[in-house]
């Protein structure tokens, strides 16, 4: 072999294709017949155009690597009968390929859905299955997705004859340069629809309601969003539908407040069972559960129930239900109600008590500054 392709286009024989596709540029713009003439630039542009024919396709330039000559059987170089492709081959390595050849299909896919929807909280924590009424585009059962009216076909396109683009020839630098568009008599597709369906109008699809159910996974959070795959729109011609996504809404609880997975409550106890102690029954939503209310107990004071909260959705195990006791005091009193406080009073010595800064202040400030924070 006499000729070192590598060397002809300047590059290193680890060159990338993008690197050897940019070198071939560059020289093809120097080098072209309709630029200079003359007989060397010629044949100059013959080798450059043969190496490239070779560096840029990895099977032919793994076998001039290995020392075959890939263009033997072609006669080599430009001016072989099957040395470069033809036009558009050079056309592809100056401007990066050019549109695709051939008709396209009229079939496309579809887009996707998005619908909304509203659970509470007992849906949350338990999951739950909906039946939702969605309208979406579904395939023309009248023409099964071909868009054409029962007993008739699409005609070829008269202007492109099948081939879905038309093609124009331009004179440039280059000298004759021809170029593609899609046809605009049949939009690239080849062929016309002249007896369109009547139900679907040729698009091969129609809209329709229709009902499907939902499983709503416990432990969703507001926003977020189940996805359904391929039932969104069906895509024209009848193609593949898209997805339809469910956004989930959750309504606020009167009683539990949501953080996460735990859940909150505030419940209101007497001064007297504070101070004596009690047992409470509260309604949960796991049913009814026994809360032990400690003598002296104090206002703020939080008892977790372990387990009583929402899922972890991704994973194992439940959050936590917090129940926050607010110690409620008698604003009205009648005169045995009152005779008795004070009399309480007196026996623990409260009866002119004195203001005592309490030692955990700074603890005080942290919970003001929590209420202002929404902690």
């Amino acid at each position: 072999m006499t000729r070192d392709h590598y060397a002809t286009l300047g590059v290193r024989k680890d060159a990338a294709p993008e690197d050897i596709k940019r070198a071939y540029r560059r020289l093809a713009r120097q080098l072209h017949p309709d630029v200079n003439p003359d007989a060397v630039t010629q044949e100059r542009f013959k080798e450059i155009t043969s190496a490239y024919e070779v560096l840029s396709d990895p099977s032919k330039r793994q076998l001039y690597d290995m020392g075959g000559d890939p263009l033997s059987a072609s006669g080599g170089g430009f001016g072989g009968a099957a040395g470069f492709s033809g036009l558009g081959d050079i056309m592809d390595a100056f401007f990066g390929g050019g549109a695709s050849r051939g008709p396209r299909t009229r079939t496309r896919q579809g887009n996707d859905a998005l619908i909304h929807v509203e659970i509470d909280l007992h849906d949350v924590v338990f999951g739950a299955k909906r039946d939702l009424t969605i309208e979406t585009a579904i395939v023309c059962a009248t023409c099964t997705g071909a868009g054409t009216a029962p007993g008739t076909h699409p005609d070829t396109c008269e202007v492109c004859k099948g081939r879905g683009e038309i093609s124009q020839v331009t004179r440039s630098f280059l000298g004759q340069v021809m170029t593609s568009r899609p046809c605009p008599r049949c939009a690239g597709v080849g062929t016309v629809i002249r007896h369109p369906c009547p139900e679907c109008a040729g698009d091969g699809r129609v809209r329709a309601r229709r009902t499907l159910e939902v499983a709503i996974p416990a432990g969703v959070e507001h926003g977020m969003r189940i996805r359904l795959t391929g039932e969104g729109e069906v895509g024209p011609g009848g193609g593949p539908a898209g997805d339809l996504y469910v956004e989930i809404e959750e309504r606020k609880h009167p009683t539990f407040e949501r953080h996460g997975t735990d859940l909150h409550a505030a419940v209101h106890v007497p001064m007297t069972a504070a101070i004596l102690g009690t047992s409470l029954t509260l309604d949960t939503l796991d049913g009814p559960v026994d809360v032990d209310v400690k003598p002296g107990t104090q206002p703020g004071t939080v008892i977790p129930l372990k387990g009583r909260g929402v899922p972890r959705l991704r994973s194992n195990g439940r959050g936590d239900l917090h129940v926050h006791l607010d110690v409620e005091t008698p604003t009205k009193l009648d005169a045995e109600q009152e005779e008795l406080v004070r009399k309480l009073a007196s026996l623990r010595g409260e009866e002119f008590p004195q203001a005592v800064f309490k030692a955990d202040a700074p603890g005080l400030f942290g919970r003001i500054r929590d209420a202002f924070n929404g902690r």
